[in-house]
């Protein structure tokens, strides 16, 4: 479905963007690749990686918050990945202005170009955090979430679409557990900072996630939220694949960070229907066909909640040891 497309991926220098990249070139024959981010360095690595590629890719620098620019980089585009994001909690407390500008106003202007420039298909990536949010990130992607699934109020006759993909902290991306433990156990240490002993996540890898999004642009009629079916880990089973002999201290959990991730709430269970190898969320509103558009998975029984703490997919230490080195890279 990506032959002969033109794809452009904002944030697309991020983790998900190159490997999301790497994937389109590997697996398909795009018209073209545009990456739209901010950082002229991360650009300049990408390109000089990708130079074989040279003739599909297009490199713009830009902002989610400069909608002219926008603009002009999705002419003749077919489909959108929006991945830009300010993502690290700690920097959003401290600068809500700024988180607010990114997050919430660029995804407006994301909506706002995508239908006037007749864009077709628009996945907007969203996390866990958005799910009864409790830092000023997740409130940020909340507020996001809701404007993708509205703007397919305003698409009228125009073909374009929007829908959303979900998922948690990816295996091994920047910033995430599993490279900080392995940061730590490189400079020596044996002792391993855990915030709370019973603290549980999910485990999606970044194939699972690029995979997600293409089912998403594939079959998305508009609205819905996408969440893939992963198994849980214990932070603590994490640190002993990492190192087994290691010794763990309890350092207790940090602001906005929650003691288990949450994807689906028992409010959404109304609405949400299961797939082989996926959950979707299909909207609640009153532009949704729900006879044209009938969901064809089973929905999930009522007051049901798709978290990492009551999953029923584990990791066991055993299955870690073999997943990280794929992770790591060694």
């Amino acid at each position: 479905m990506l032959n002969n497309k033109t794809i452009l991926i904002t944030g697309g220098t991020g983790s998900f963007g190159n490997y999301f990249t790497d994937y389109v070139l590997q697996h398909y024959k795009p018209k073209k690749i545009i990456i739209y981010s901010r950082d002229e360095f991360k650009q300049f690595n990408m390109r000089n990686r990708l130079m074989k590629y040279d003739s599909v890719m297009r490199y713009f620098i830009g902002d989610v918050r400069d909608q002219a620019r926008m603009r002009r980089a999705f002419e003749g585009v077919d489909y959108v990945v929006h991945a830009a994001a300010m993502k690290q909690v700690p920097a959003c407390e401290y600068n809500p202005n700024e988180a607010i500008k990114t997050n919430i106003s660029g995804a407006v202007n994301v909506i706002e170009t995508a239908l006037d420039m007749g864009v077709k298909r628009v996945v907007a990536l969203s996390t866990d955090k958005a799910v009864n949010p409790i830092n000023l990130y997740g409130g940020t992607k909340l507020v996001s979430d809701k404007l993708f699934i509205a703007a397919n109020a305003y698409s009228g006759l125009k073909e374009t679409r929007f829908s959303i993909v979900r998922y948690g902290n990816v295996a091994g991306s920047r910033g995430s557990v599993i490279p900080f433990f392995r940061s730590l156990v490189d400079a020596g240490e044996t002792e391993l900072p855990i915030t709370d002993f019973e603290m549980t996540r999910f485990w999606i890898s970044l194939e699972q996630g690029v995979q997600l999004v293409i089912k998403a642009l594939a079959e998305s009629r508009g609205g819905e939220t996408f969440i893939a079916k992963i198994p849980s880990f214990k932070i603590t089973d994490l640190a002993k694949a990492i190192l087994p002999s290691c010794t763990m201290k309890e350092v207790g959990i940090r602001e906005g960070e929650k003691l288990h991730e949450v994807m689906i709430t028992r409010e959404d269970s109304l609405h949400t229907y299961e797939y082989e190898k996926h959950f979707v969320v299909y909207p609640h509103m009153s532009w949704w066909d729900d006879v044209k558009a009938a969901p064809v998975g089973k929905q999930v029984p009522r007051g049901f909640e798709y978290s990492s703490g009551s999953n029923d997919q584990w990791l066991s230490v055993e299955n870690l040891q073999v997943l990280l080195p794929h992770i790591l890279g060694h």
